[in-house]
């Protein structure tokens, strides 16, 4: 049985408050984990390339049915801690584990949009080929395609709005449509967890908010679970539930009230960084306006990161929720 709803309406950009409104009803879907579960649970887990650690003293729990962001400065980890989730990269410490497997022994419940997905993809193919590539990519040989896989990529199409797409060759589409074609590729296979890396760079605002409009149907239609690796937080700010934020070696999860804080924002990117609200309740990301030009770079110390961030790192595991906030 399909897990798609019928009748998918139009990908118009959104407002910020449709955007909220998307988000406010998730619909509970059978066989998959339940909400109260956890998707993906770090326990004191580290990485590291060579004899350089990556990050490490990761303890956290992402919930099920949560839209995640993975927040840092470039180099900090962030793709890496996504390959680490694939089972990729092997962790050098602790332990990972997601759908509540090992990392890597669910992959065919996870749905991945790599970052190079626009730019490098076979222009030659069709939306609809490319799509049935998520349920025939991993086969090798030569396999005809059957009305029944026809029939499932058309309804991912249909449910990322660009079924009137699907005989068109990527290199006829905008980048914003072929990054939908990326989606409908991951969800073709019907993944509990859906992981997007950078899916909204290098596209123009109407594309980001119609990418964006896609992730906020997929987590309350279907109560898909949702990581997204990203810089600018603004765009995603109205579907994000929590973040994974990497500062100074070490990941932290929160949820996104706590992690939009001026404080932490400014120690995470080592520039001021202000939170700001405006009288509809929209919040943004920004700069502070008329920063001085010589003014030096934050630097903070251990100690100033362990009282603004409560962090514990040692032996203990972390597997429930709840106790995850306490342990960013």
């Amino acid at each position: 049985m399909s897990r798609w709803p019928h009748n998918p309406s139009l990908w118009l950009s959104p407002s910020v408050h449709d955007i909220e409104n998307d988000c406010q009803h998730r619909l509970p879907q059978s066989g998959v984990m339940s909400e109260t579960s956890d998707c993906i649970v770090f326990s004191d887990a580290a990485i590291k390339r060579g004899d350089h650690i990556i990050w490490q003293h990761g303890t956290f729990a992402i919930p099920t049915g949560s839209v995640t962001a993975i927040v840092g400065t470039n180099g900090t980890g962030k793709t890496t801690m996504m390959r680490a989730e694939l089972g990729l990269l092997p962790l050098c410490h602790g332990s990972l584990t997601v759908l509540g497997k090992p990392a890597g022994e669910m992959n065919k419940r996870i749905g991945y949009v790599p970052q190079s997905y626009v730019a490098n993809v076979d222009s030659n193919l069709t939306a609809e080929q490319s799509v049935l590539l998520g349920l025939t990519g991993t086969r090798f040989g030569i396999h005809p395609i059957t009305k029944a896989q026809k029939a499932k990529a058309l309804e991912a199409l249909e449910f990322t709005g660009i079924a009137d797409k699907a005989r068109y060759r990527l290199s006829e589409l905008s980048g914003g449509l072929r990054q939908r074609v990326a989606i409908a590729q991951a969800l073709v296979c019907d993944p509990q967890l859906l992981m997007l890396d950078e899916p909204l760079a290098n596209l123009d605002l109407a594309s980001q908010r119609a990418t964006v409009h896609v992730l906020a149907k997929l987590n309350r239609e279907l109560n898909m679970t949702i990581q997204v690796v990203a810089h600018d937080l603004n765009m995603l700010l109205p579907i994000l539930t929590g973040a994974v934020y990497l500062l100074d070696g070490h990941p932290h999860y929160a949820d996104m009230h706590k992690v939009l804080d001026s404080d932490l924002l400014t120690h995470l990117y080592g520039t001021q960084v202000q939170v700001v609200t405006t009288p509809q309740g929209d919040m943004f990301v920004t700069p502070t306006p008329d920063e001085l030009q010589d003014q030096p770079q934050d630097m903070h110390t251990a100690a100033e990161v362990a009282q603004l961030h409560h962090h514990e790192h040692g032996n203990a595991t972390n597997g429930s929720t709840a106790n995850s906030a306490e342990n960013r």
